[in-house]
């Protein structure tokens, strides 16, 4: 090597040296440094504010029209025909019979299209997503039923900025707060909801992953145009939400579980959005 240039040489691989060692680079194991990534995110996330948004459901829970209400008893012994009590048997269990479309549920693809994904089928990866929020309220004070139009997302686009690819699309109408005070409005139709354009829209235009609302259906239409077109085009969406008034247009991630039952046509899930 010429004299002039080794000297610039052993300061390059100083300096090299020095970086990798202060960030670990020198001394950690790749799977060690991916982990430490992840203790990092949740180290962040812990620190976030985290909003449910699912409803408790009961026997009671306002449901669809053309399903009945849950039942909630007592697991008894198949030998004995009693119930199993903390006094008798030192545990208890319920019985729960339900539609897979209650509370605030998962309509996965197989719900509308015999050839569509089933619950077991959706992957796990889908289960955490960005969150954007269209807010119908304001709308909703002069028309008590209306539905999102493209003009709508691309109004909220220009002050949010462009809905990311990806992304879980949420609709917000407090439908929610009538849940338990007066169920009788979650049964009414036509309700605030996503028209068709849109539907097609977010998921076409904008590369979104999945929908979801606070009403018990998607569509103001009575022939399930949105719910037909999403779910036959290979979508989920989780229906019934709750408290998206606590959420921000955009910047949260949602969390989405839902039960892994063979050929699951629907289910109750469980759902939260992580703030910014």
């Amino acid at each position: 090597m010429n004299r002039q240039l080794f000297p610039v040489a052993v300061a390059v691989a100083g300096a090299i040296f020095v970086h990798l060692l202060l960030t670990g680079c020198a001394t950690q194991h790749p799977a060690a440094r991916s982990g430490d990534s992840l203790s990092e995110a949740w180290r962040i996330l812990s620190q976030k504010k985290f909003v449910d948004l699912t409803h408790t459901f009961s026997p009671t829970t306002p449901v669809w029209s053309g399903f009945g209400p849950a039942v909630f008893a007592p697991a008894v012994d198949p030998t004995t025909g009693q119930a199993y009590t903390i006094e008798k048997d030192g545990a208890r269990a319920f019985q729960y019979t339900l539609v897979g479309q209650y509370g605030t549920h998962i309509d996965p693809p197989a719900h509308f299209d015999p050839q569509g994904k089933t619950l077991d089928e959706l992957p796990v990866k889908e289960m955490i997503l960005p969150l954007v929020v269209f807010d119908l309220t304001p709308r909703m004070k002069q028309d008590p039923s209306p539905a999102l139009s493209v003009a709508d997302i691309l109004a909220w686009e220009q002050v949010n900025g462009r809905v990311p690819a990806g992304a879980f699309a949420a609709l917000r109408t407090d439908m929610h707060k009538d849940w338990t005070t007066h169920p009788e409005r979650l049964q009414r139709n036509p309700f605030p909801a996503w028209s068709l354009e849109a539907i097609r829209f977010l998921y076409e235009q904008r590369g979104i992953v999945a929908t979801g609302h606070e009403s018990l259906d998607s569509d103001t239409t009575p022939d399930f145009q949105s719910e037909s077109w999403l779910l036959r085009h290979g979508h989920w969406q989780i229906e019934a939400m709750a408290h998206l008034d606590q959420v921000p247009a955009h910047g949260a991630l949602i969390v989405v579980a839902w039960p892994k039952p063979k050929g699951g046509l629907g289910f109750p899930v469980r759902a939260f959005a992580i703030l910014p």
